[in-house]
């Protein structure tokens, strides 16, 4: 190894425990530990190969949000870099605005993602401004103003997409007037725009 023992193994937990135990063969390399000290590492209990160049620390229990980081991970680029974002029904559960568990995880990525999505995931392909997005540990979901935005244009039952937004508005996560302007500027929030007006938010 590059680095001392030590070193590379204190490196290569403090990435882990950013991603929820997860590392990538890439991550393993630069902290200082090379295929044979991974395969040495797997075989003795310390790492858990979960896929091709992506791994777990053992010793780490498995977080709330373990399946999330699992798919950010596999969804990364050549150049190691995640590219799925929690969005949609997902996205409301991690921000608090559902109380229904989505059957499926809904994440976006980049229009040019070409990787097959597994089993129960949904993706939806978009660009996210950076203001749309927001970190996790491990993982990245949309903000609640997009969030808001991308479930009032889908599926989404009238009585959830109702109790998410007035519960977004009054823990104060988007200001009416921000929201009202989102949804004007969409050609896909037709849906948020007659929730609102219902409220009596359209006006000026």
């Amino acid at each position: 190894m590059a680095h001392s023992s030590r070193e590379a193994a204190r490196t290569l937990f403090s990435k882990a425990l950013e991603q929820g135990g997860y590392f990538t063969a890439k991550q393993a390399r630069e902290a200082g530990y090379d295929y044979p000290h991974l395969d040495y590492h797997v075989s003795t209990g310390n790492f858990e190969r979960v896929e091709h160049g992506l791994y777990r620390l053992t010793r780490l229990p498995p977080g709330e949000h373990d399946d999330l980081v699992r798919l950010t991970l596999w969804s990364r680029n050549r150049e190691d870099e995640p590219q799925a974002v929690v969005s949609h029904e997902s996205a409301l559960v991690l921000h608090d605005l559902s109380e229904l568990l989505p059957v499926e995880i809904h994440v976006t990525v980049p229009p040019t993602f070409r990787k097959q999505p597994p089993v129960g995931c949904v993706l939806h392909k978009a660009r996210l401004a950076r203001q749309e997005i927001e970190d996790r540990a491990g993982l990245r979901v949309t903000v609640p103003l997009r969030t808001l935005l991308d479930v009032a244009a889908s599926g989404v039952p009238q009585e959830q997409l109702q109790k998410a937004v007035a519960d977004a508005l009054a823990r104060g996560l988007v200001r009416r007037k921000q929201l009202l302007e989102a949804a004007r500027k969409s050609a896909h929030a037709q849906r948020l725009l007659r929730l609102l007006d219902d409220q009596g938010v359209t006006s000026p």
